[in-house]
């Protein structure tokens, strides 16, 4: 069974888990692109259960999480991404922690995505509409890019400690930040965003360990 959301406006939170197969509890909240240059190849995002995880398919962009899935002060939050087919042009998916708020206005959190060129960013949310780089698009030869038949796997990790961040992408640091400023917030809510136009990203492995 699959359960499509269509989108009413520029962001939707469906606040009710979503059918029986998906992961119990999960919540997601959408996106719609604003550019009319680059607008949403359909106005719904859909989910279902592949194996021990769930696959992802967007439309507009949606952060997805359980309210119950928190952690504070150092752990390591990682997750396996598969790609299974590229956007058109480039878009980013993978880990967002630190987060509160999600379902209102003020929504906060930090997340560390990558995408099919082999770039990742680090960012800060803040509100609905405003975002802080934390490290802006850089290239890194530790991330996978699609292989001829469309497919790529990436393993990220959030390494949460005392007094910095490690931002790990199959087993190598591709950047460290120092907590303070906008990536000093790291408790709360994780989870994971997909951003537009993605026509399959599938999510495994996802846990926080201490």
């Amino acid at each position: 069974m699959i359960r499509r959301t269509s989108l009413a406006g520029l962001a939707l939170l469906i606040a009710v888990p979503l059918a029986a197969q998906a992961p119990a509890g999960l919540q997601l909240r959408l996106d719609h692109s604003t550019n009319a240059d680059d607008p949403d190849d359909v106005p719904e995002v859909t989910v279902t259960t592949q194996g021990s995880g769930y696959r992802v398919e967007t439309g507009p962009a949606v952060t997805a999480w359980d309210s119950n899935d928190t952690a504070m002060g150092s752990y390591t939050l990682r997750g396996t991404f598969t790609m299974l087919e590229p956007s058109g042009h480039v878009n980013y998916y993978g880990l967002v922690y630190g987060g509160g708020a999600m379902e209102g206005d003020g929504q906060n959190y930090l997340y560390f995505l990558i995408g099919q060129n082999g770039t990742y960013i680090v960012k800060h949310r803040a509100g609905n509409e405003t975002t802080h780089d934390i490290q802006a698009r850089t290239a890194h030869d530790a991330i996978e890019t699609p292989d001829a038949g469309g497919r790529s796997v990436n393993e990220l990790e959030v390494r949460v400690g005392s007094n910095r961040t490690d931002f790990v992408v199959n087993g190598v640091v591709v950047y460290t930040a120092p907590k303070s400023g906008m990536a000093a917030r790291t408790d709360g809510i994780w989870g994971v965003r997909v951003n537009h136009v993605l026509p399959g990203i599938v999510v495994s492995d996802l846990g926080v360990s201490r």
